[in-house]
């Protein structure tokens, strides 16, 4: 039950700091993403404190051998991925759908809560693009 309350709790931070940061905003993201236009480079500081964030949280599970809450396992921790054709292919589907629709997956997920028809569009092509790669990738 604990790891239950602590996953809510913390997708409940992340949304709302998605919210508060304007992330489920198309108009705000799109903004971001026009440096040849108007931009708007207020999300490069939500992205830079993400980042900042997201090493500091390396640096210390890297020094921990054990997971927190499960103290019978090791932590787990991904090992450096080789940049191949599948991850280059898929960050530009990313980047593409990011780039045409304003979203991202987990703020779209975010802004379903809103009754924003994009988001509903976006959310069903993602979940139908999950459906796809998972039966594409099948049997490997």
């Amino acid at each position: 039950m604990k790891s239950n309350f602590s996953t809510f709790i913390s997708g409940l931070l992340f949304g709302l700091g998605l919210v508060i940061a304007q992330m489920t905003n198309p108009v705000k993201v799109l903004g971001f993403l026009d440096v040849a236009g108007n931009w708007d480079p207020t999300l490069a500081l939500v992205m830079v404190g993400a980042l900042l964030t997201l090493g500091i949280l390396q640096w210390f599970m890297r020094k921990r051998l054990k997971q927190i809450q499960d103290t019978d396992r090791e932590l787990l921790v991904s090992p450096k991925a080789k940049i191949d054709t599948k991850l280059i292919a898929g960050s530009a589907v990313f980047g593409i759908g990011w780039g045409l629709s304003g979203f991202c997956p987990g703020p779209a997920l975010v802004s379903l809560t809103s009754g924003l028809a994009g988001s509903y569009v976006f959310a069903g092509a993602m979940f139908i693009g999950f459906f796809v790669f998972k039966r594409l990738h099948r049997d490997r």
